[in-house]
């Protein structure tokens, strides 16, 4: 991929995620149109807020086409223009906003960076550690930020490296109290403050900066007087720690273990007391044929979609996406990837006539792997050699074969390797493949993690790619190949869609 089409990606994955950059500025005639033409490369949607200046600066940016720009007359202080940039942002619809600094300490090259970062972790606030700061700092700036940080981690209890950068991404949605925030400098430290306490993931990624000679550098920071205000805020913050961010605390991580209980008791104590019981007396009184193992996969079926769909899973904000085309009657591979124990139970809504291939925990689980057995889903260990007649006599009864590619969960929800077994069992039985795609299971219950989260979830179908197409694509290795690269580009749209409703 060329330089150029390298930039336009960027582009337009900033503009599908609903991201922004805002830079605040007053009186930065001399670097104000670098940094902002630098910032156009990447993003076509620049918010300017001038900030009062009077050397030329609001010229210079009236010049500038395709920028949003706001103007007022009296110097506000940088806390007010970032709280007119914010609420100027989420007046435009965006979700997430980037902060630069005008004096061109930032670089706009390292926006990409931050755009990476949101697709890693969608929702959270993202701040620019500053790499090859103490090349440039004074000893009074290290002082200051190793003061700020130390407070930062008192207050909050988690420990940020550069607490005082001010290359940023914050999601608009999640800014607790920026309307109450101080006007001067010391309202990026209240904003991280406040978005920690309200649970907000903060997390930094390495950025470079530049620090002009001392003779040409343009600062309105006046060591005294902002230093004595930052004093002065971090006392009020620690005792708002204590009656407002503690109490928060406790408050969200009650709320996570009720959320996780309840999921517990709406579907484990049903499953394990009522439905494994249930299912047990309708296998064992008379013979088990073909009609009663259609009634139990029809039973299966009626109860996850009134758990799941009609009740819903607490905290699973979810949406199915169907696609008319596509007729699950018929049999067929079906696919999809892997985020969380919450898969099986959105993929088993969609028809009762599915087979899962399981992994070993699940097939000798406790609860429910006498219904797994019964239901004839079958170990993957077993291999695919060994459960071929067996994936042959299913789909002659009618039944579709499903499987994850990946084998695995994914920790970070992003595609990881496919395995040949979907493309080799398709190929093998001559059925089409039914590609799904989920989102956000593993936001709600993230793999290695016990409390569940809030998060909207998304199953989408895509169209089916028939027995025909796929031998067109190569050989094995080639099909799998093919179909990973598929996914992983279906999961990058989805994930820009859906980054705004985290």
């Amino acid at each position: 991929m060329s330089a150029i089409e390298d930039v336009s990606s960027v582009r337009t994955s900033f503009r599908n995620r609903s991201i922004c950059v805002i830079i605040p500025t007053y009186n930065n005639v001399g670097t104000i149109g670098c940094v902002v033409t630098e910032a156009q490369r990447y993003c076509d949607d620049v918010i300017v807020v001038d900030d009062g200046s009077d050397d030329g600066t609001t010229e210079v940016l009236r010049a500038i086409e395709g920028i949003e720009l706001v103007h007022y007359d009296h110097n506000r202080g940088k806390g007010h223009a970032l709280k007119v940039g914010f609420m100027t942002a989420l007046h435009k619809g965006f979700a997430y906003a980037i902060t630069m600094d005008a004096d061109g300490q930032h670089k706009a090259s390292d926006l990409p960076a931050f755009l990476e970062a949101n697709k890693q972790w969608p929702g959270s606030l993202i701040l620019g550690q500053r790499s090859n700061c103490s090349e440039w700092q004074n000893k009074g700036s290290r002082f200051a930020n190793r003061f700020s940080n130390f407070w930062f981690c008192v207050q909050t209890f988690h420990f940020i490296p550069d607490t005082q950068t001010g290359f940023r991404l914050y999601p608009l949605k999640k800014l607790y109290g920026y309307r109450l925030i101080t006007s001067r400098y010391e309202a990026e430290l209240e904003l991280i403050v406040f978005a920690s306490w309200h649970g907000v993931k903060l997390y930094s990624i390495p950025v470079s900066v530049y620090y002009p000679p001392a003779n040409e550098r343009v600062s309105h920071f006046r060591p005294g007087l902002d230093f004595a205000r930052i004093s002065v805020l971090n006392t009020v913050l620690c005792i708002l720690a204590l009656v407002y961010g503690l109490p928060l605390w406790l408050w969200r991580k009650t709320t996570k273990v009720l959320r996780t209980v309840a999921t517990a008791a709406f579907l484990l104590f049903p499953l394990v007391f009522v439905f494994t019981p249930m299912v047990w007396c309708y296998v064992h009184l008379g013979r088990m044929t073909e009609h009663k193992r259609c009634k139990l996969h029809l039973l299966i079926y009626h109860v996850l979609r009134f758990a799941a769909l009609k009740t819903g899973i607490p905290g699973a904000r979810f949406r199915y996406v169907a696609n008319e085309t596509v007729d699950f009657s018929k049999p067929s591979v079906i696919v999809c990837n892997h985020q969380s124990h919450l898969d099986l139970v959105y993929l088993l809504t969609l028809t009762p006539r599915i087979i899962f291939l399981t992994n070993d925990w699940a097939w000798h689980n406790p609860l429910y792997g006498f219904i797994i057995r019964h239901a004839e889903y079958f170990p993957i260990t077993m291999g695919i050699d060994e459960l071929m007649p067996h994936f042959q006599s299913l789909v002659s009864r009618g039944y579709s074969i499903a499987l994850f590619p990946e084998g695995t969960r994914s920790v970070n929800g992003n595609i990881g390797s496919f395995h040949r077994g979907a493309c080799y069992i398709a190929d093998e039985l001559g059925v089409d493949i039914i590609p799904l795609l989920l989102y956000g299971t593993g936001r709600v219950l993230r793999k290695g993690k016990a409390l569940m989260e809030k998060s909207p979830v998304y199953l989408q179908v895509g169209d089916v790619i028939s027995h025909e197409d796929l031998e067109q694509k190569g050989t094995l290795k080639e099909q799998t190949r093919w179909l990973q690269d598929m996914y992983v580009r279906w999961y990058g749209r989805v994930a820009d869609g859906m980054a705004k409703y985290v």
